[in-house]
This record gives C-alpha cells, structure tokens and sequence, in this order.
C-alpha cells in the first residue's frame, strides 16, 4: 500500500514540509518557492492549501480529538485526509 496524503505522496510531503521549514513566511513569493522546492505538477496554490489542511490537522490533534491506542491513530471525528490505497 503507497501512503497519500490528500493526494500527495510522501516523497512530496517530505519535501514540502523541507520547504517550509527553508522558506521565510513572510517572503512575498512564498508558495511560488515552495511549490518549486516540491516540484512536480504542484501549484503556489496547491501547496498552500496544502498548508491549511496541515494547520487544520494540528489543530484536531492539540484539541485532543484524535485517540492514540495501541500505537495507532484513530480518529474520533472525520479526517481531511486518509490514506488512499490507489497510489
């Protein structure tokens, strides 16, 4: 099974999460860098709203609404993103 996580693949994930980390969030062309760190077909938008889900996301875990047993995540409310056994 391939991990996406709204449709992107993990190498891509890494790589935005590089870019973020890399890129000032205050650079005037922000997205534009970051989706050219990320490369592929990814748009200035895409990876931007890419991070608003990923904000949306920490959002739910620091609220406590995601359940941890057994070492594995179970969401108590519907996620944004699931794992999708296509890719």
């Amino acid at each position: 099974m391939a991990w996406s996580f709204c449709g992107w693949s993990w190498k891509e994930n890494k790589l935005f999460e590089l870019a973020l980390a890399m890129v000032d969030e205050k650079h005037p062309e922000r997205w534009e860098v970051v989706a050219a760190m990320v490369g592929g077909d990814k748009s200035a938008g895409d990876v931007q709203e890419h991070y608003v889900i990923l904000l949306e996301d920490l959002h739910v875990i620091e609220s406590g609404k995601v359940d941890h047993k057994l070492g594995g995540i179970q969401p108590k409310e519907e996620s944004l993103c699931l794992p999708d056994d296509d890719e």
